[in-house]
């Protein structure tokens, strides 16, 4: 007589094979966080504190495909009160390639990037940090003496203005418009300087005031030579 061996070694072969499949599932749900972490944006983050300035305290975060951040305490006029404002915007090609080469040749922050002199003023305390899935690096200076360190400073520091102008002039057109020929004026006044970043980050309301016919013709006219300058991916 035949024992009927090999059907029941099928039924627990199959039945392994099954939790072995699960097991196998569960693993790949468990793994998809580390996974997603590991492929996670790189990110640049820089903030400013410097009490009696205006605004005392910004932040810009940009990611590596262009989304970016920005908030800020800044004034709407000298009277005001301080009133938080948050942005999400997009910067252009150019600006977050520029970002992120002056972050590589800056080492990412790694090191000593303060001078550690304490005879230098105080232009505010700042914090420039790198992360993506396998590392986070921050530092905290007052002054660098490294120069991929200055120049990324100096063009946050004119995305940070610009982002202000663009604030303004939103205020502005909407509650005292005689204010607006100054503060273009102003804004064309960097501009011409090359002190100011990413116009087009605050395009959309000098589109509004350039098509504005309630303006006089010298404040729409300022608002259209910005916008002009406004396109760096175009030129």
């Amino acid at each position: 007589m035949k024992v009927a061996i090999f059907p029941s070694l099928n039924f627990y072969l199959r039945r392994n094979l099954v939790s072995l499949l699960w097991f196998a599932c569960l693993s790949g749900l468990l793994c998809a966080p580390i996974a997603a972490q590991n492929a996670a944006t790189p990110t640049v983050t820089f903030s400013c504190d410097f009490p009696g300035a205006d605004p005392e305290h910004y932040a810009l975060s940009i990611d590596s495909d262009g989304r970016s951040t920005y908030q800020s305490d800044g004034k709407l006029s000298q009277q005001s009160e301080r009133d938080p404002f948050h942005l999400d915007f997009t910067v252009s090609q150019s600006t977050r390639t520029r970002v992120f080469d002056l972050a590589k040749r800056a080492h990412y922050f790694e090191g000593k990037v303060d001078s550690g002199k304490k005879n230098i003023a105080s232009s505010g305390v700042k914090v420039l940090a790198y992360k993506d899935g396998q590392k986070t690096i921050q530092a905290t200076y007052n002054y660098s003496p490294i120069v991929a360190v200055q120049e990324l400073t100096a063009l946050l520091q004119s995305l940070s203005s610009t982002l202000e102008f663009g604030r303004r002039l939103d205020y502005y057109h909407h509650f005292q418009k005689l204010a607006l020929n100054d503060e273009l004026k102003n804004m064309e006044d960097l501009s011409h300087r090359n002190s100011l970043a990413e116009i087009a980050a605050v395009a959309p309301i000098l589109q509004t005031i350039a098509n504005d016919p309630s303006l006089m013709n010298v404040v729409r006219a300022r608002a259209q030579r910005l916008l002009a300058s406004s396109n760096p991916d175009a030129k």
